[in-house]
């Protein structure tokens, strides 16, 4: 899960996607995302990859408009695999 703050708003960020599209390298998969109400300043994208240094080449063409903390998540049922067996 990517958290997405932006630094000027959700404007710039739209009109890059826009003009350029998501940017993300191979291997770097968007599944779905959300943006907080009202205001639009912060946005949760839920992305895949088997390589996690593929998120630095990302975010390194989005830095400018947006700051970024990555979380790894994984799905509720794996989660509840994982903890029965703790």
């Amino acid at each position: 899960m990517v958290i997405e703050t932006f630094k000027q708003g959700p404007g710039p960020v739209y009109e890059r996607a826009a003009d350029r599209g998501r940017m993300l390298p191979a291997g770097l998969e968007y599944v779905d995302s959300w943006v907080e109400q009202p205001d639009l300043g912060r946005c949760w994208q839920l992305m895949e990859t088997e390589d996690p240094r593929l998120f630095d080449e990302w975010i390194s063409a989005w830095a400018d408009l947006a700051d970024f903390e990555v979380v790894p998540v994984v799905g509720s049922a794996d989660a509840a695999g994982r903890a029965a067996h703790q």
